[in-house]
């Protein structure tokens, strides 16, 4: 396993995306909270997709959004050589600490800059990820660059997968997301979550693979349930996401925890535990 690890920020349009990093005093232990509670609610997801693909030994990973490493670790365990890049630097260097456990050695090459960067060195990459921020209004214009731009690192024909949330009616996190978000809605505006959260389009997916000019080649949906051992892990966690984060620049943290705690009170078990079923969305484009 050869991982490289970029720090890259997407381009976007000026507005927030939902994947900036939090503000800095308390960057570091959201990335925990993200890495220690909230990434795993998402392995059913990459697994599926893996699985889809036939990652292992041979395939060449960039991940676009890679956060802290998980779905990189989980690829690099099937043999996978894999490179990630990510706009927070705190994430990423979680995602370091991850994929090289006994220091650095010589064969891992870790770069800041570019997602050029991330490009490998014997040859091109042949699987793309983006299981991350579709479903982000903002994030739109930001990760179709991305994604054009890797794919001219990629193999002609080379896995492209977007993942993002499925259908509302069969997320109950969507509940729970619109609510907590109404801090952060404009006076009038009819988009709950504008500035970070919104529900899915059906057609979300294929837009976005049309619009970086990949060709659509399947696509699944994934039971990925979120499970909390309690209320405050659940709020800690889902915080972690950054969907949360233009709320929280309008309201005082402790008002916006107060109304996301209100609003998962109905998944809370008999036994403290907080449980949450969802469907996600993945699409396997390929590269032309």
């Amino acid at each position: 396993m050869s991982p490289t690890l970029v720090r890259h920020q997407l381009p976007h349009s000026g507005s927030t995306r939902c994947d900036d990093p939090p503000a800095p005093a308390r960057s570091r232990a959201r990335t925990r909270d993200w890495a220690e509670i909230q990434e795993r609610m998402l392995v059913p997801l990459y697994e599926a997709a893996y699985d889809r693909l036939g990652v292992g030994p041979g395939t060449r990973l960039l991940g676009l959004g890679c956060g802290s490493g998980l779905a990189l670790l989980l690829a690099a365990a099937r043999g996978a050589q894999v490179s990630g890049v990510d706009a927070d630097e705190s994430r990423l260097e979680l995602a370091r600490e991850r994929l090289t456990p006994d220091g650095m050695p010589e064969h891992t090459t870790v770069v800041s800059g570019g997602l050029e960067a991330a490009a490998p060195g014997d040859a091109p990459f042949n699987v793309v990820t983006a299981f991350h921020p579709v479903g982000c209004v903002s994030t739109v214009e930001g990760l179709t660059a991305s994604l054009t731009a890797a794919a001219g690192l990629a193999e002609r024909g080379s896995a492209v997968v977007l993942g993002g949330w499925g259908p509302v009616e069969r997320c109950a996190t969507a509940g729970v997301l619109r609510v907590a978000q109404r801090p952060a809605d404009p006076p009038g505006d009819p988009v709950i979550g504008s500035r970070g959260w919104r529900p899915s389009g059906r057609d979300d997916l294929e837009d976005l693979a049309d619009r970086a000019g990949l060709r659509p080649d399947g696509s699944g949906r994934v039971a990925c349930p979120f499970g909390y051992a309690d209320l405050a892990s659940a709020v800690r966690g889902l915080l972690s996401t950054g969907l949360f984060d233009a709320a929280l620049e309008v309201a005082e943290q402790r008002q916006v925890e107060k109304e996301l705690a209100e609003a998962l009170h109905p998944y809370q078990r008999a036994d403290g535990t907080v449980w949450m079923p969802n469907v996600f969305r993945y699409l396997i484009a390929r590269t032309r």
